[in-house]
């Protein structure tokens, strides 16, 4: 999931797209220090949803590994 959000900054550039990631380029450049927080935030709680599903779905997925 991160790797996507680092993918989206370069994507919107070359293909002139607005979004997030250029929102994000453009807020860096500016110094706009809270569109930077939100946007890292976003980012933050994104991976961190990712990772948790994940950690869940090994249990489901292994049986040697146990929730508890």
């Amino acid at each position: 999931m991160g790797a996507y959000l680092g993918g989206v900054v370069i994507t919107e550039s070359v293909f002139s797209l607005n979004g997030i990631g250029r929102e994000a380029a453009q807020a860096v450049s500016d110094l706009n220090l809270p569109l930077v927080m939100a946007t890292v935030l976003l980012a933050a709680f994104f991976i961190v949803t990712m990772n948790i599903i994940v950690d869940m779905l090994y249990a489901v997925i292994d049986p040697r590994v146990r929730l508890g």
